[in-house]
């Protein structure tokens, strides 16, 4: 009898001692992050992007070959990372993003550790998951053939660096600056698209769409970089051509062009072998709309993504340089059915999840209501009177497309109308 209760305590304590050996396997996985006291992950990364809007289309695109790919910001990179998995284990993401690098179309994949999303975070690291080198520069997809975005060496887990030869991610040793080779496509040129306000001359940050004027319907075939030399690709035979700029809060403005001859359009110059072609935005008038195009929401939720925050923050902008601005918030959904809707808790976190959100249940309407709310609440919360702001809620009266496009993402939105100017 007594022998058993010995095998008994005896089994006991190994299983003890199998739980706690556990519960440390998964807190060394689990890397919690001294930064916020939040914990890091593991993200399968397959692109990075510097325009949000390439970066949605690129997501959508991988969803549509049956991965679960999400974007967020990298606030260490200032980029905009399209990602497939998100955990807490390293070797899970390190092994999945093998897997991924064998299809061409993702043989660049990565892992990036750290906090996606979260502009407080400063450290990070980027993996090339069969070198398990860190990788120093990461290029965007979308950025001009001699842009990279640098990393200091304090921001990146104490590794050794490495040359990697992937057109999307690079490194190289901390002890020499980049080794830039410029690939121009055949019939490519060099421009530099000035984006400045008319008012003061003061430049400001956004990209140049390129539509294509030769099919029946002018159709979008690149975006680039304002203010900065960019190599931009042909997009027909013909040149035809039309460049259009449009930056939230700010009229839209496009110009024609002979992508050929780019000097034969007026106010176009060509200097030191590059076309320069001025934008000069004016501020939106009474009667404007403007859609929030890098306004992004959680699923079912009234609650801004990260990445929202520099546009509501050129509303905000907007908003204080012209007091006299009376505005409408109108808030759009993909389709009318009703379903979960969750609310910014008492926290008042207007760009996360917290744990004290609200969920309920209501119409497509109410969704829209709450997300057109939030951004009433975080410029109320900035100093704008509240009485400057009107809220209209449609839920998904007003489609862009139809709510099963491969487009429709787009009908979720939030356009602001000028009442007053």
């Amino acid at each position: 009898m007594l022998e058993i209760c010995t095998e008994n305590k005896d089994g006991i304590m190994k299983k003890k001692l199998s739980l706690i050996l556990f519960i440390l396997t998964v807190a060394l996985n689990l890397k919690v992050s001294a930064t916020n006291g939040q914990l890091s992950r593991n993200y399968v990364v397959i692109g990075a992007f510097s325009i949000p809007k390439n970066a949605i289309d690129f997501t959508n695109s991988a969803k549509q070959k049956n991965l679960a790919a999400e974007f967020s910001i990298n606030p260490i990179r200032k980029l905009f990372y399209v990602y497939v998995l998100a955990t807490p284990n390293q070797e899970a993401a390190i092994e999945e993003a093998k897997k991924l690098r064998k299809d061409p179309s993702y043989s660049d994949t990565w892992v990036f550790t750290g906090i996606l999303g979260e502009e407080e975070i400063q450290k990070g690291a980027d993996t090339n998951p069969v070198t398990r080198e860190t990788i120093q520069v990461v290029k965007p997809s979308d950025g001009p053939a001699n842009s990279q975005t640098d990393v200091t060496t304090a921001s990146l887990t104490q590794e050794p660096t490495i040359s990697v030869t992937q057109p999307v991610v690079s490194s190289v040793p901390e002890t020499t600056a980049p080794a830039v080779v410029e690939e121009i496509e055949p019939g490519s040129k060099k421009f530099l698209f000035k984006i400045i306000t008319s008012k003061d001359q003061k430049e400001i940050q956004g990209d140049v769409d390129v539509m294509d004027l030769d099919k029946t319907k002018p159709r979008k075939v690149a975006s680039y970089r304002g203010n900065e030399v960019v190599n931009v690709k042909p997009a027909n035979q013909s040149g035809n051509v039309s460049f259009v700029c449009e930056v939230f809060g700010y009229r839209k403005l496009q110009t024609p062009v002979n992508f050929n001859q780019p000097e034969a359009t007026e106010g176009i110059t060509v200097e030191e072998n590059k076309a320069v072609m001025p934008f000069e935005l004016v501020r939106l008038k009474k009667g404007d709309y403007a859609v929030m195009y890098n306004v992004y929401f959680y699923k079912d939720a009234g609650i801004m993504r990260p990445e929202s925050k520099y546009e509501v923050n050129s509303l905000l902008e907007m908003l204080k340089e012209n007091p006299k601005y009376k505005i409408r918030i109108h808030g759009h959904t993909n389709g009318n059915a009703a379903g979960k809707v969750i609310s910014m808790g008492d926290s008042k976190n207007f760009f996360g999840i917290n744990a004290d959100v609200k969920e309920g249940f209501g119409s497509a309407k109410k969704l829209s209501e709450e997300r057109a709310k939030v951004i009433q609440s975080y410029l109320v919360s900035q100093g704008i009177s509240i009485h400057r702001m009107q809220i209209k809620a449609w839920g998904g009266k007003r489609p862009i497309y139809e709510v099963d496009h491969n487009l429709a993402q787009a009908n979720v939105r939030v356009e602001i109308e000028i009442l007053e100017d």
